[in-house]
C-alpha cells in the first residue's frame, strides 16, 4: 500500500478529499472554545488543510503547529490564513517530528495511516507530549476500509495501543459529530503518563 507523500499530494491537487469537513469539526471546535491558556503549544499532525489550526490561531491560539506531508495542503492553509506563521506549517513527515508540545489533536490523521504503524504512533505521541500533555480529538469506531484510507477501528483495538503511554481521561462515543459521522467516532482526551 503505497501512502507516500506522491499519493498524499495527488489527493490534494485533484481535490480527491472525501475525509475534508471545509470546517472545523464540531467536537473539537466544543474543546476549543473551553480552552483557556493561548499559550499552549499545539500540534495538528497530517493536518492536511487544517480548518482546526485556523480556527485555534483565529481564536487567539497563536502556537499552533501543523505537520503535513503534503505541501498543497499547507499551502492552502497559509492562502486562506495569510497570517498563520510559515515557520509553523510544517511540509515533513509526523514520525520525523523533532520537537514537544502541550496538546496535539487527532483529527483524520490516526485513520489515515498504514495501520502497521498504530503503535508508533501511539509511542511517538507519548514522545511529542510534554509532561502531563494531551493528545485529544477523534477516532473512527467503525469498519471502513482495509485497503486504503481512512482505516477504521474500534475501541478495544485502540486501548492496546494507548494505555501503557497514557491515562485515558476521556474515550467515549461522540455526541456531536458532523452529520455524516453520527455513531463512527470516540472521542479521546489521553493524559502522557
Amino acid at each position: 500500500m503505497n501512502l507516500s507523500e506522491f499519493f498524499w499530494e495527488n489527493k490534494y491537487k485533484t481535490n480527491k478529499i472525501g475525509w475534508d469537513l471545509g470546517e472545523v469539526s464540531p467536537p473539537l471546535k466544543t474543546y476549543f472554545d473551553q480552552l483557556i491558556d493561548k499559550d499552549l503549544k499545539i500540534l495538528i499532525p497530517g493536518g492536511g488543510n487544517s480548518y482546526e489550526a485556523e480556527y485555534l490561531f483565529n481564536n487567539g491560539f497563536n502556537n499552533v503547529y501543523v505537520v503535513d506531508v503534503s505541501k498543497t495542503a499547507l499551502d492552502n492553509i497559509k492562502n486562506r490564513v495569510p497570517g498563520f506563521p510559515s515557520s509553523q506549517l510544517i511540509h515533513a513527515d509526523f514520525f520525523d517530528l523533532n520537537d514537544t508540545f502541550d496538546l496535539v489533536i487527532e483529527q483524520t490523521f490516526f485513520c489515515a495511516i498504514n495501520p502497521n504503524l498504530r503503535e508508533k504512533y501511539a509511542l511517538k505521541m507519548k514522545g511529542l507530549l510534554r509532561k502531563n500533555g494531551k493528545l485529544v480529538g477523534l477516532l473512527f469506531e467503525a469498519k471502513l476500509n482495509e485497503d486504503h484510507p481512512p482505516f477504521g477501528g474500534n475501541k478495544n483495538e485502540y486501548i492496546r495501543y494507548f494505555e501503557s503511554h497514557f491515562t485515558m481521561a476521556v474515550f467515549e462515543e461522540c455526541y456531536n459529530s458532523f452529520h455524516n459521522r453520527q455513531e463512527m467516532e470516540l472521542f479521546i482526551q489521553f493524559i502522557k503518563k
